[in-house]
């Protein structure tokens, strides 16, 4: 498992706020706390109740443990005793195969979105790259990590494949909240940069394997740094009690 995280894990992140009330709010309770973990705005060790999710999101506590209840069943989410839940860490055997599906689903997604993608997708995602880079220089990592979700699903859902970008959700609901895992180092080798814009030279080109190729080693990359983590994490565990 990853070390413990260093800030609290007590805090919830400021981007859950209150919803819109026309919707129903267990849905949406649901929808906003899943979107949070994808986009890695909670480190696992992340402890939540339902009252600290209720008053995050401004709703009474049924909708709020529903939500909660929903993403335990999905594995987002687990309990770690009585009345004690919290974002899960990622052991190797986890991150082992989830990186598998991800290379054969995003690869996918990332292949069919060449011949979709359009100039004005090309434009956002140059964008959401600058956003990227300034949250690098200014080691503003959630900022990084949302726009870095931004980037890669919107490329996903240009493949025209809806059914397979909500199984690439199901996988991000996992690895969302690890990814935080990748700073400050990828800041400094900007290794994720790389990846991201050999995808954007690929969509330009229309070169649909270019693309596939370039999700794929931002996969791999991000799985040489987290294994290397969860590997540090259980030998120190191991150590004996001096």
């Amino acid at each position: 498992m990853f070390a413990a995280p260093k800030r609290s894990t007590e805090a919830l992140p400021g981007d859950l706020v209150p919803m819109d009330r026309h919707a129903s709010l267990g849905e949406r309770a649901y929808l906003t706390l899943k979107d949070s973990l994808i986009r890695g705005a909670m480190q696992p060790g992340t402890k939540l109740t339902v009252r600290s999710v209720g008053q995050a999101l401004g709703v009474s506590t049924t909708p709020a443990r529903d939500a909660i209840t929903r993403l335990i069943g999905e594995g987002g989410l687990i309990n770690a005793g009585p009345k004690t839940v919290i974002v899960p860490y990622l052991s190797l055997p986890d991150l082992d195969e989830i990186t598998a599906i991800r290379l054969a689903l995003e690869g996918l997604a990332a292949e069919q979105a060449a011949s979709h993608v359009t100039e004005a997708d090309i434009k956002e995602l140059e964008n959401l790259q600058e956003r990227i880079n300034r949250g690098l220089d200014e080691s503003r990592y959630t900022e990084v990590l949302d726009a870095n979700k931004d980037f890669h699903f919107l490329i996903y859902r240009r493949s025209g494949l809806r059914r397979l970008v909500t199984i690439i959700e199901s996988l991000w609901l996992r690895m969302g909240p690890a990814f935080n895992g990748l700073y400050p180092e990828f800041a400094q080798s900007r290794t994720g940069v790389s990846n991201h814009l050999w995808a954007l030279r690929g969509l330009q080109d229309r070169d649909a394997a270019a693309v596939r190729a370039a999700i794929e080693n931002d996969i791999r990359s991000g799985y040489r740094r987290l294994s290397s983590m969860v590997l540090a994490a259980g030998k120190e565990e191991k150590k004996p009690v001096v």
